[in-house]
């Protein structure tokens, strides 16, 4: 197969993933620019229904989330013309008594919305996991948002680092660990139905690893399952806690090397408000963030150039997994 062959193949695979975008809350009137593995598209509202374009009108090529929504339409701010959700051109103001005909119309993309966030997708998109959103049962029904924080490493990355437990007590002293329990110990990593690895169970010390942990600390049972090359689950459950809680990550590439990153987080009725668990998630992104912005290469090595041990296993089945998908995008 030729190099350029090879390359078409991947970018094919990589188009069946669903990708949030944004949080589902878009404004009504005014159209918001997102970007879906490197392709420019805008997000509006026809009334309550969620409409995804390429963000590029076809008459001149402006930037149709520049424009606004009038009478239920996404008219393009350059000449006005206007689109329905289908993306049919229905108005040339240019010329009052025209019927554009079908050929007059801008690409349509799906989106859906899902854990607070829309989500879209290429037409060839699948509809099954991994590939759309998650079906995530037997969680806490309360859900939050949090986020979005805009990375300078690659969506991979900070999947790997959502993985990882051997950095709670340097990284997170004080919070998800302590420098007096640095020693991973043994865990077996399980691969679900679709491949997907994950570890079914997961003990840590930690003083303080959520808003309701009791003074002191306390030990927490953990369970990782990989969702998709951008997506992890984390379910917690400490000791004295009222309930488990659990911590889904998303991540979308904004480039090879730069993505957004939100988490939803399913916790009890009767835990801390909204404001509290944000701010909580803030504090321990923001440790995060440094380091994931330092790791050289930005995109994920899936061929060597960085060791591994014992401690790693999670992350070297993480690695091993995409390379099985022939997935490229934010590795190297």
């Amino acid at each position: 197969m030729k190099q350029s062959e090879a390359d078409s193949s991947v970018a094919a695979a990589e188009a069946h993933w669903w990708l949030p975008v944004a949080a589902a809350a878009v404004e009504p009137k005014w159209p918001q620019a997102v970007v879906h593995l490197g392709e420019a598209l805008v997000l509006w509202r026809d009334g309550a229904e969620l409409r995804a374009f390429v963000d590029r009108c076809p008459h001149r090529g402006a930037r149709l989330s520049l424009g606004t929504v009038r009478d239920g339409a996404l008219e393009c701010p350059y000449h006005g013309w206007r689109f329905d959700g289908g993306g049919q051109c229905t108005l040339i103001p240019a010329l009052p008594g025209f019927t554009p005909p079908a050929g007059h119309c801008v690409k349509a993309w799906r989106v859906r919305e899902a854990f607070g966030l829309s989500w879209v997708a290429a037409a060839e998109a699948g509809d099954d996991e991994p590939f759309a959103p998650p079906r995530l049962e037997g969680l806490p029904q309360r859900r939050v948002l949090c986020g979005p924080f805009d990375v300078d490493t690659s969506a991979p990355r900070v999947v790997e680092n959502f993985l990882d437990t051997a950095h709670f007590g340097i990284v997170h002293e004080g919070g998800l660990g302590t420098r007096a329990h640095l020693q991973v110990p043994s865990y077996e990593v399980v691969a679900d139905a679709l491949g997907r690895p994950g570890v079914p169970r997961y003990r840590a010390w930690q003083p303080r690893g959520s808003t309701g942990m009791q003074a002191g600390g306390a030990w927490v049972d953990y369970r990782y399952q990989v969702l998709s090359p951008f997506s992890a689950l984390l379910h917690k459950h400490a000791e004295g806690a009222m309930a488990p809680e659990a911590y889904a990550l998303w991540t979308s590439p904004l480039g090879e090397d730069r993505c957004r990153v939100w988490f939803t987080i399913f916790v009890d009725e009767r835990a801390a408000d909204d404001a509290t668990l944000i701010d909580f998630q803030q504090r321990i992104f923001a440790q995060d963030r440094p380091i994931l912005q330092s790791q050289r290469p930005a995109r994920l090595p899936l061929d060597g150039g960085e060791l591994f041990c014992a401690a790693d296993r999670l992350s070297a089945a993480y690695r091993r997994w995409l390379r099985s998908l022939n997935f490229t995008h934010g590795c190297c």
